[in-house]
């Protein structure tokens, strides 16, 4: 896996110029059939609109498709398009719902409304790096699990704690990372706690 950016998490910017209203909106997407039923989502709830423009990129072959819905060719699904691959980002849908205010814009000022939408929507939703690793599974007794939990989670994305015979904890680790973190760990631990890699993962960052 390469090191790659999306978006955080949902998000919905409103914008209104000469009356018309822009609705942006972007999404974390992980295919392209999730990216198609969240836009289908969003044509249902605005049957209404005037247009419903959308962007996707998708994948580390980047799968990407834009649409204007109707407006004039260039002037928005191109510049949606246009801030996702500005920001590098991928496994991501964004959608620009709008609704006519009576007043006409202009090829330049649909581009810069379509524009503004989508970087509102992005900005909004934050973004995230993804940076590649692996998943490990941690097993250590009750006694060593206070001990070690503060390094863990300073070094490593927990995603479970399982409490049983066994504490276990699984998280994933940086590549870069990955013997830094593995020789400390059993350094800490005396050698009683052996990391077990159980598959690829990754590691999500934020950006500022």
């Amino acid at each position: 896996m390469k090191p790659y950016k999306s978006v955080k998490q949902a998000s919905e910017a409103e914008y209104t110029v000469n009356r018309s209203r822009f609705i942006g909106r972007c999404f974390p997407v992980e295919s392209e059939e999730a990216a198609l039923c969240l836009l289908g989502d969003i044509r249902k709830k605005h049957w209404d609109a005037t247009h419903n423009c959308f962007a996707y990129r998708i994948g580390e072959n980047l799968a990407a498709r834009f649409s204007d819905d109707g407006e004039p060719g260039g002037t928005a699904g191109k510049p949606i398009m246009d801030v996702l691959t500005g920001r590098e980002l991928t496994d991501v849908l964004c959608v620009v719902t709008r609704y006519f205010g009576g007043i006409l814009l202009g090829a330049g000022g649909l581009v810069r409304a379509y524009s503004r939408s989508a970087a509102d929507a992005v900005a909004k939703a934050g973004v995230v790096r993804y940076l590649p690793g692996v998943m490990v599974d941690i097993p250590m007794d009750y006694s060593r699990y206070g001990a070690l939990e503060g390094f863990i989670r300073a070094n490593a994305e927990v995603h479970n704690v399982a409490f049983a015979q066994n504490v276990v904890v699984t998280a994933a680790v940086e590549d870069a990372e990955l013997d830094r973190f593995m020789k400390e760990l059993t350094e800490r631990s005396d050698g009683r706690c052996i990391p077990v890699i159980t598959g690829p993962g990754c590691i999500k960052k934020e950006e500022i």
